[in-house]
């Protein structure tokens, strides 16, 4: 597992209350379907070196989200390791992405386990704006520092 590494875009835009609001993604397929707290995370993926992480950001948000990258300024949110070991790499964005809009890609996998059938699931199978507080319930544990960073980013003037 060392050496994994992964890329992200948080999408965050200004909430109806003056606050701010952050985009999170539920993880799809069968093993997520029935759990929200600790099942969102931020659009993000794998990549292997030489590909640079912003790349990979990009390109994970494009395949996970069906959608373009949003254009804007990329404010880095740093790295965090997650409990498996993998090293996460986000960027957050201002943007009002629609959730209504998403195309998610789809990945294959053995359903249900030991049967011999191959079913096609979502990535993701929902995306939805929250406040960071709600957001922080939802996430899973090793992305919740980059709710605290965004806050630092936004806190300092942008």
């Amino acid at each position: 597992m060392a050496g994994r590494r992964s890329a992200g875009l948080l999408l965050y835009r200004g909430g109806a209350d003056g606050g701010v609001e952050v985009l999170l993604a539920h993880m799809g397929g069968p093993l997520w379907a029935r759990w929200d707290a600790g099942a969102w995370s931020v659009p993000k993926g794998e990549y292997v070196p030489p590909e640079k992480p912003m790349d990979a950001a990009r390109r994970e948000f494009a395949e996970e989200l069906g959608l373009p990258p949003p254009d804007g300024r990329y404010l880095p949110l740093g790295d965090a390791r997650q409990s498996g070991g993998k090293v996460v790499t986000v960027w957050a964005v201002a943007s009002d992405l629609d959730p209504e809009r998403i195309v998610p890609g789809t990945f294959e996998m053995e359903w249900p386990r030991g049967s011999g059938v191959t079913r096609s699931f979502p990535e993701i199978d929902r995306v939805a704006w929250f406040t960071p507080e709600a957001a922080r319930e939802r996430l899973v544990t090793g992305q919740r520092v980059f709710l605290e960073r965004l806050a630092d980013r936004l806190g300092d003037g942008r």
